[in-house]
């Protein structure tokens, strides 16, 4: 049977804010172990608002370990624990919900988030004109920004929905930190030429170019390969951009949650094997998509 090169993204794993909420998970459920947490004796306990990250099996290692996911509804029944908050931020009411309830923050929002956050609700308290954000409707982070303005920002998906906006009033535009940055030109571009000659217009790259880098690094990873497996969670918004471009470059490419879902078939005939990721997708769990492959054929292991 054929020797199959395996080769995993150097580039692909968990982003900086990422890595570090998921410490921050550790570090304080290991201190609950040393000292022997009164509330939880035997096993620690950590609330998280929302997934910490947007993959299943990463989820699970830390549920284990003392990691308890909630919601808002769930936030606001609670009282005198420690809630972590993860790194796609959260508006001002959580924060005030959390001093009413006596509950201490463990605040693992990401420092792009932060900033970008400061910097919209600065414009919002200036009183100027339509504060856009250029990012996904409901996801985490941009509903943080979105409660920096007390819900007066304009979020829009897509180019298309730029046409709406009102082009004789001042506009002030930011993205996302993971969204498209060719896509966020194309609108900034478009405002340019339709705004009116009275109104102002400024753009903020917000665009955190360790995830907007990406893009082009893993373009070229994808055409090095005659078969590239994506290992993301389903729910990663950052993924589904990554696994699209991937797809461009390289139809023969598969998204994949856990090992499991490898089938044997994708790999007939094939010589080398690419795998990457999110990011939200662990290191651990792409070698374990290798070590899949290896058990389904005879392979040869790239370093």
């Amino acid at each position: 049977m054929a020797m199959i090169q395996i080769e995993i993204d150097s580039g692909s794993g968990f982003c900086f804010g990422v890595t570090t909420a998921i410490t921050k998970a550790e570090e304080e459920l290991a201190s609950q172990r040393v000292s022997g947490d009164k509330e939880s004796p035997d096993k620690p306990i950590l609330y998280c608002l929302g997934d910490i990250v947007h993959n299943g099996m990463e989820c699970e290692r830390l549920r284990k370990m003392g990691l308890i996911t909630i919601n808002h509804d769930d936030l606001r029944q609670l009282h005198d624990v420690k809630v972590l908050l993860r790194a796609h931020g959260e508006p001002p009411e959580t924060y005030e919900l959390a001093r009413r309830n006596n509950i201490e923050i463990i605040d693992a929002t990401c420092p792009v988030v932060l900033q970008l956050q400061k910097r919209i609700k600065q414009q919002y308290e200036s009183g100027k004109g339509q504060i856009v954000i250029f990012g996904k409707k409901g996801h985490a982070e941009v509903l943080g920004l979105v409660g920096q303005t007390n819900s007066a920002a304009i979020v829009i998906e897509s180019f298309d929905e730029v046409k709406d906006l009102d082009f004789n009033n001042d506009i002030y535009l930011y993205s996302q930190t993971t969204k498209s940055l060719d896509e966020f030109h194309r609108i900034i571009d478009y405002i340019s030429s339709h705004i009116s000659p009275e109104a102002t217009f400024k753009s903020f790259d917000t665009i955190c170019r360790s995830v907007a880098n990406r893009m082009p690094n893993i373009s070229q990873f994808a055409t090095r390969h005659d078969l590239i497996l994506f290992v993301c969670g389903r729910k990663s918004s950052n993924g589904k951009v990554l696994f699209n471009e991937c797809l461009r470059v390289n139809p023969n490419t598969h998204l994949i949650e856990d090992p499991q879902e490898i089938q044997a078939e994708w790999l007939e005939g094939i010589q080398t094997v690419g795998i990457c990721g999110a990011t939200s997708t662990p290191k651990w769990l792409m070698e374990q998509c290798r070590e899949a492959i290896q058990d389904l054929r005879h392979t040869k292991p790239q370093a």
